[in-house]
């Protein structure tokens, strides 16, 4: 049969064979099969340069690790992994904390804070813009908001729609999200790395838990703080067992004092909690394990 006759189906395959060959060599085989722009894009394109680089230098975490910190605290923020989108988030959640604004959720102040970190925010949005003695009532009057402080609180007048309206507009403004990092850096992260450090602590689980911990409960001043719970936590020198400790004692707060609505609270602090018994604790090539933490239902 060595004579017989090509069927017409391998006819149709060698005739599409030459058609791909021809494709490939007037546009480049590797050009067919490059992965698409999204599939190649790297962490690190989440953070500016600068952001990037003042992050690796002031916590010793990169793009990657802090890209994967940042989803696992807005998933019982926000309910979606993908953090980038909240620079400009703005809402009244009715908690007494004023509004809630941008990627750590600082607030303008109310009865239930009377020492914000909203006003920290837009003066170094104002200093960002270049003001030479920047002030919060500074950046106010730059984007045009109705509003002033009154002693520690930024007492907005403008409506939640208008106000809410002129942050959302500051969503890719690059000096907002330069002060919205050098903000949480300076009231929260800071204070992370410093009580890991101190442990001899550096994992990106450890930081990412500590931070948000602070973040939803306070860095510093009450028992239920980032401080008063490390208080509580012992003094073991073996990362993953303090870890297990200081885990165990937020739990038991972290769905009280309107922290968290029940149970996403418990469910929060277990997305760290399990990384550690995964033994992943440096938050390196985990993109399986954060889907896995990650996958429950808000309440």
């Amino acid at each position: 049969m060595s004579n017989a006759r090509p069927s017409k189906s391998q006819t149709k395959f060698l005739l599409a064979f030459l058609c791909f060959t021809l494709v490939a060599s007037l546009f480049g085989a590797t050009a067919l099969f490059q992965p698409s722009k999204a599939a190649a894009a790297s962490p690190d394109d989440n953070f500016s340069p600068e952001t990037l680089q003042f992050l690796r230098n002031n916590t010793g975490l990169d793009g990657e690790q802090w890209n994967n910190i940042m989803k696992l605290i807005n998933k019982p923020e926000q309910d979606d992994l993908n953090w980038i989108e909240y620079y400009g988030y703005c809402e009244d959640i009715t908690d007494e904390r004023g509004y809630t604004i941008g990627l750590f959720g600082a607030t303008t102040g109310g009865s239930r804070d009377t020492h914000p970190d909203g006003p920290e925010l837009f003066k170094a949005y104002d200093a960002a813009k270049g003001a030479s003695n920047p002030s919060a009532d500074g950046a106010l009057k730059r984007l045009g908001i109705n509003g002033k402080m009154n002693g520690s609180i930024l007492e907005i007048k403008d409506s939640e729609k208008v106000f809410c309206g002129k942050i959302k507009k500051l969503q890719n403004d690059a000096a907002w999200r330069k002060a919205m990092w050098e903000t949480f850096y300076n009231v929260y992260i800071r204070y992370s790395v410093e009580q890991a450090r101190q442990r001899g602590f550096a994992s990106a689980v450890t930081i990412g838990s500590f931070v948000d911990t602070a973040l939803n409960q306070g860095a510093t001043g009450g028992s239920n703080t980032l401080q008063g719970l490390l208080a509580r936590s012992g003094s073991s020198s073996n990362e993953k067992t303090f870890m297990k400790n200081f885990h165990a004692k937020r739990t038991l707060v972290v769905d009280t004092n309107k922290y968290n609505k029940p149970p996403n609270g418990k469910n929060r602090v277990k997305q760290w909690d399990t990384l550690v018994d995964m033994g992943k604790m440096n938050l390196k090539n985990v993109d399986s394990e954060i889907a896995k933490v990650t996958d429950w239902e808000m309440k």
